[in-house]
């Protein structure tokens, strides 16, 4: 077995992704399945939301001058002249000294300008009994209030939460035109391996990159592609490569060894732009373009390979997705409750928990101990110029969630 003659940076192998990454093309979506997806195109309202005036409040619509000086201890009267309920218009104009019944979200009444809540009067047979004032404008929502005709709604690149769905809804949206998901094909090899659900005999080891691997790539905007595990020979994994797909992940043979099928086979037929990485875990990680496709290669330990994929595979997937930042995660900056030692000259990525407002290193190696990150609260990231932080520096934590 040779190593490897040298060992790109992060930095390096981020800037490589940057450069061959852009948005999948734009496709139109239906509004039911729009939550999620991100806006292609910015969306401007060509209609005003309320489109009239409306009750904010049930009560009676008045004018508001008819209320004036109106108390518990000065009740003045008014002739309840009709009702109005939501989706209907009242049909005629009310006058001094008249009130409609009103429900909220109703249309108001024309002549009315105002709405007394209905805790603030007592209504007998054809007569209000109002005991406060109310201003014009009162307790009535305002044409265009909410959403303005003419105004940008939400623009493109935003990710579209629930909420923005019913936005859409209320200006009549029936479609919009989004990101295409980019299509990525998981390649899992490794002769030991049986498929997720199995129990592993023997010297076996159940398949858990792929599963992971292929909720990673939904929560970054992909479709993951994975119909099992591939034969471990090079034959075999060519012919996975080439699927049709936007992007490739191999997880496992990625490093130098002698059954390390996959970057040998990306080098002859494609190119190899980056084998090995300054970082640990995830050193042997690797990335390149087969018939002008990314291919990433992951190692097989599963740390490393949710390591490698979170670091180069998701940057891209998000990118193609049209998601902005270049990690999926939120993040806090709390105080060290030990050193955490690294080693200049690699990138460390450093597995954590968080008690009392307090950072604790769990591990940085250890990378076939997935349970490490599910004991886990998140990651601290020390660069490669770093011999890492004493007790009590204040570190950023990036959150797995």
């Amino acid at each position: 077995m040779r190593g490897f003659a040298s060992r790109a940076t992060v930095d390096q192998a981020w800037r490589w992704i940057d450069g061959q990454t852009a948005c999948m093309p734009s496709e139109m979506v239906a509004l039911d399945d729009l939550a999620d997806r991100v806006l292609a195109q910015e969306i401007v309202s060509d209609v005003d939301v309320p489109a009239f005036d409306r009750a904010m409040m049930d009560g009676f619509a008045v004018q508001a001058q008819d209320t004036s000086g109106a108390s518990a201890y000065n009740r003045l009267t008014l002739t309840i002249v009709g009702e109005v309920l939501a989706g209907r218009q009242f049909p005629a104009r009310i006058r001094t000294g008249q009130a409609v019944r009103i429900m909220t979200g109703a249309p108001l009444p024309e002549g009315a300008d105002s709405v007394i809540p209905v805790e603030m009067a007592q209504s007998e047979g054809q007569a209000v009994s109002i005991v406060a004032e109310v201003t014009p404008g009162k307790h009535v929502g305002r044409i265009g209030e909410d959403i303005a005709c003419g105004s940008v709604v939400l623009r493109a690149g935003r990710r579209l939460r629930p909420q923005d769905v019913g936005v859409l809804a209320s200006i009549g949206i029936a479609e919009a035109a989004v990101v295409g998901k980019p299509c990525v094909r998981i390649i899992v090899t490794g002769n030991e391996l049986v498929p997720a659900g199995s129990r592993a005999v023997g010297s076996q080891v159940v398949d858990s990159n792929g599963p992971m691997l292929a909720a990673l790539i939904r929560r970054d905007g992909g479709v993951p592609i994975y119909p099992g595990i591939v034969p471990d020979d090079p034959a075999s994994i060519l012919t996975a490569m080439r699927d049709r797909a936007d992007v490739v992940l191999v997880s496992g043979g990625s490093s130098v060894g002698q059954e390390d099928h996959a970057p040998a086979l990306l080098a002859e037929h494609g190119q190899l732009d980056v084998h090995g990485v300054a970082m640990r875990p995830s050193s042997p990680a690797g990335m390149g373009l087969l018939d002008q496709r990314l291919v990433f290669l992951l190692p097989g330990n599963p740390v490393s390979c949710l390591c490698a994929y979170d670091f180069f595979a998701g940057r891209a997937i998000r990118a193609l997705a049209g998601l902005r930042g270049p990690w999926p995660y939120q993040s806090v900056r709390l105080p060290l409750a030990r050193k955490l030692v690294s080693v200049v000259g690699r990138l460390d990525y450093a597995r954590v928990k968080i008690i009392d407002n307090q950072v604790h290193p769990l591990a940085i190696s250890g990378a076939s101990m997935l349970s490490s990150t599910t004991r886990a609260d998140g990651f601290v990231v020390v660069p490669q110029d770093s011999e890492g932080y004493p007790p009590g520096a204040e570190v950023q934590v990036w959150l797995y969630g």
